[in-house]
């Protein structure tokens, strides 16, 4: 199908590879190749060429993808914003993985007692901006600042500290960090920050869970969030503030659409992690 063609080239764009597209779209690669392929015939155009590992994109594609991305993620939640919520539907939270570690965790075993269909899966929090916007997922729980003009619901529930972990003892503030990947959309703010500092990223990570166990092997001190801290048990004694982290704080949102808040399941999972979040916030 036409839609099919267009949602695995938009998929395939952002995860550059075909294996990674199909655990995303949860086909196999094979079925990504054949989906593009026929997209391709359909169009009577090329849309990828291989790339080493990677896959590059045609400047066809890249054109293609600016005309109708916009319009078929606004389609996807139009069509979602039109199902019913009942029972026994199936709620989805696309969440950052830190954020199911240092909050859902806490809750949603015995909340799920009560409504066992619901579903969370991890994302960045560019994804789960659009899985949102696309009705692929119901509620986003995510860290970090959301791009503009995402047409959502977005509630600021806190402002989660940061601390820097070190194996050895820190006496003044450290020239070189292990940080998370400052490229996403979500974490770029912080590198105008340790710019200012004069500390420069020695490595940048794709999981704070990463780099904070590199930093407690001794490779160098890693920014991490105070959710992983609780998370990792790190102990108080690897765990350094300094005052410029009092302005590197990340914001946590929950997004919604906001026709799906009128269904009474979801807006009480929705206020239950709204009135947690802040309880259960954590202090270097």
């Amino acid at each position: 199908m036409l839609l099919d063609g267009i949602e695995t080239l938009l998929v395939l764009a952002k995860e550059g590879t075909m294996s990674k597209a199909g655990t995303r779209l949860y086909i196999s690669q094979s079925a990504v190749s054949k989906r593009i392929a026929n997209l391709e015939k359909r169009l009577g155009k090329k849309l990828i060429e291989p790339a080493g590992r990677h896959i590059q994109l045609t400047a066809t594609a890249k054109k293609l993808i600016d005309s109708v991305e916009p319009s078929y993620r606004e389609m996807k939640g139009l069509i979602f914003e039109q199902q019913d919520i009942q029972d026994t539907s199936l709620i989805t939270i696309a969440c950052s993985e830190t954020l199911v570690a240092g909050y859902l965790s806490d809750i949603l075993g015995a909340y799920i007692q009560k409504d066992p269909h619901l579903s969370v899966f991890t994302q960045q929090t560019p994804f789960i901006i659009e899985s949102v916007l696309s009705g692929d997922a119901t509620i986003g729980f995510c860290a970090g600042h959301l791009p503009p003009q995402h047409g959502i619901v977005a509630r600021h529930l806190i402002d989660e500290q940061f601390t820097i972990v070190s194996a050895a003892p820190l006496d003044a503030t450290p020239t070189m960090l292990l940080t998370n990947d400052l490229k996403n959309s979500a974490n770029t703010y912080q590198a105008a920050t340790l710019q200012k500092m004069g500390i420069k990223p020695m490595m940048e990570m794709d999981s704070y869970t990463a780099a904070a166990k590199l930093a407690l092997g001794g490779v160098a001190p890693a920014l991490i969030p105070m959710s992983v801290v609780k998370t990792l048990n790190i102990e108080v004694h690897h765990c350094h503030h300094f005052d410029f982290l009092n302005a590197l704080t990340r914001p946590v949102h929950i997004c919604y659409r906001r026709k799906s808040y009128q269904a009474k399941r979801v807006e009480l999972l929705i206020e239950t992690i709204a009135d947690f979040v802040p309880t259960a916030t954590l202090s270097p």
